[in-house]
């Protein structure tokens, strides 16, 4: 859907990527590995997006908390480009990201049920905003471990970010329930989208 709007699946694929991580830098060859799209293609759409000013570029990564800072080598050092968040459209181009992200979501949703007996099924984590949250998605039930990878990562990559999911039988989950299990609690008492609820 992105992509007829914005014209190139790879300037899709870079904003996703720099929208959701805005304080990760990324170097040139470093993208084309990633999307696995020749440099001089992954150069031209980086050039159009510093120049319309969605992203900028940096001399040095700027360190994560609690890491040291790359030094920048003198003469010929990497090029780095990271998302500028004070880009007078960020906070527009975020929220549409977003909502496109949420038609995906419910794809992803219709596909789990299908292959899933599943009693419960929760967003959590980057869904709702919780960045760095233990999962972000909690399956209770019979599950099919291998098509729920396989399709987790083809998530993943539909999304440019990593998704961090738990499964659990409904015993476990029944368990760890009732012995008031601190990991599940989070969950169920923080903000969630239940998508499934079969508990009640």
């Amino acid at each position: 859907m992105l992509e007829q709007l914005f014209g190139s699946k790879t300037r899709v694929n870079l904003l996703g990527l720099f929208l959701n991580n805005p304080a990760q830098p990324y170097y040139l060859r470093q993208l084309a590995r990633k999307f696995k799209i020749q440099l001089n293609s992954i150069r031209r759409e980086v050039e159009n997006l510093e120049k319309f000013g969605v992203i900028k570029s940096v001399s040095q990564p700027q360190a994560e908390p609690g890491k040291r800072s790359v030094k920048a080598k003198k003469p010929g050092s990497k090029k780095y480009f990271l998302a500028n968040t004070s880009f007078i459209l960020y906070p527009e181009l975020k929220a549409l990201l977003i909502k496109a992200q949420l038609l995906l979501e419910k794809s992803f949703v219709r596909e789990v049920e299908k292959m899933a007996r599943l009693k419960l099924l929760i967003l959590t984590g980057i869904f709702v905003g919780r960045e760095g949250f233990a999962t972000d998605i909690l399956l209770v039930g019979g599950v099919n471990h291998r098509r729920l990878s396989f399709l987790i990562k083809r998530f993943e990559k539909e999304l440019n970010r990593e998704i961090n999911y738990t499964v659990m039988t409904y015993q476990e989950y029944k368990y760890r329930h009732d012995i008031t299990d601190r990991f599940l609690y989070e969950i169920l008492g923080g903000k969630k989208i239940v998508i499934v609820n079969k508990l009640d």
